[in-house]
């Protein structure tokens, strides 16, 4: 289904890849409903599969990491290091400022609307709603031509800030058990700081050593197949060993990739084929991200809509993006006083976080209830519109922020 989507995309809508799967796939969601409500046989078989699917694990314990992997691969480390205070900053500060934005202003509505909902779980929403996904940023930076220091910035964030996300989400979720179990919440700042150093410094610490060990295997062999399954082996023990020891398996995978990126730029001998052993992780790139697009799409015959749902996620998105605004342009103005940013990099900040499969995964993990499926339904809405609106008009704002920052090649 994802090579039909990809052939109909080539021929017939001509949009960047993963946007064309997304509409594709959207609309055979679309037939798939209408035909399952008039009871056809096929039809109701394939929605039956899809919901048998397990999209957070499929994401999280699947192809994530790989992802991770090859977007930190293309990233540029040096400059990355340069701006590692605006990154540092970003993913921190602009996650958990935005978490609590959307969560308060998603309480506040809910309850217009309806549907009121525990706070507690309303900062949930805001926890897997705020950070940024990298792959599809990273995959809207290759098609959109950003000014190269405002891509290290935005790449740069989106592949940090998801770990802190996790984190917050991770905790308001135990919140959110307890004050459903009647315990009341349940939250110290050591107990967060504690977690929040074993998830993402952990999976830092894991990443960076299992990168250096992969980069001491490349400059021993002169063999491009042997390069390739070292690094895949890289990738996979991050997931699996993440897992084990409860750290970060997604920001394992970014340090690897930054890492063995990094050393092998110093020093080109570790790989028989440059240009080989990127083509690879290109192609494995593309072909991870399309499927997972294709899949995202596809999922929505698993989430079960309502009127009122649809309600809330459309007005949850003017909200999703003004936490956007607020939660770059404050750290931005607090950070213009040591750095200078390029024109049109708070726009871009903005305009190009998008969200994507992370969020709708962590919408899947929210325990069964009312709120899984109002999560759902919201996180959709907020995820469609990211994707193709927001990835299909970026473009443009990245045509002027390069006009503007190179005047003569306008």
């Amino acid at each position: 289904m994802t090579a039909a989507l990809a052939f109909l995309n080539v021929r017939v809508l001509h949009l960047p890849a993963a946007i064309g799967v997304t509409v594709g796939g959207l609309l055979i969601s679309l037939l798939l409903v209408v035909l399952t409500a008039l009871k056809v046989p096929f039809a109701q078989e394939a929605v039956e599969l899809v919901r048998k699917i397990q999209f957070d694990e499929f994401v999280f314990q699947g192809v994530l990491s790989f992802l991770l992997f090859a977007g930190a691969l293309s990233v540029d480390t040096h400059a990355l290091w340069r701006l590692r205070g605006p990154v540092t900053v970003f993913a921190l500060l602009s996650t958990a400022l935005s978490t609590a934005l959307v969560g308060g202003g998603t309480y506040l509505l809910l309850e217009l609307v309806g549907l009121p909902t525990p706070l507690a779980y309303c900062l949930l929403f805001g926890a897997l709603i705020s950070p940024t996904d990298p792959v599809a940023v990273l995959g809207m930076l290759k098609e959109a031509h950003v000014p190269s220091r405002i891509e290290t910035l935005v790449a740069g964030e989106s592949l940090f800030n998801d770990g802190v996300g996790v984190v917050a989400f991770s905790v308001l979720a135990g919140v959110a058990a307890s004050s459903a179990a009647g315990h009341g919440p349940e939250l110290s700042a050591g107990g967060v700081l504690r977690f929040f150093l074993q998830e993402a410094g952990g999976g830092l610490l894991l990443g960076g050593f299992l990168g250096w060990l992969g980069f001491l295997a490349l400059k021993r062999v002169d063999d491009f197949v042997t390069e390739v399954l070292l690094t895949l082996g890289v990738v996979m023990a991050c997931t699996a060993i993440a897992t084990h020891l409860h750290v970060s398996g997604p920001l394992a995978a970014v340090a690897a990739g930054l890492l063995m990126g990094s050393l092998t730029d110093w020093r080109p001998g570790a790989l028989s084929s440059r240009e080989k052993f990127d083509s690879f992780w290109h192609l494995t790139d593309e072909l991870l991200n399309i499927s997972l697009f294709s899949l995202l799409a596809l999922e929505i015959v698993a989430v079960k809509f309502s009127a009122s749902a649809l309600l809330a996620g459309l007005i949850a998105l003017p909200l999703v993006l003004l936490a956007r605004s607020v939660s770059v342009v404050l750290p931005a103005a607090a950070l213009s006083r040591a750095h200078e940013f390029e024109p049109y990099t708070r726009r871009l900040m903005i305009w190009g976080g998008l969200r994507g499969a992370i969020s709708v995964a962590l919408a899947f993990t929210v325990p069964a209830g009312p709120q899984r499926e109002l999560f759902l339904v919201m996180t959709y809405v907020v995820v469609v519109f990211s994707i193709i609106v927001q990835g299909l008009t970026v473009s443009r704002l990245a045509a002027q922020a390069a006009s503007a920052a190179d005047p003569e090649a306008s």
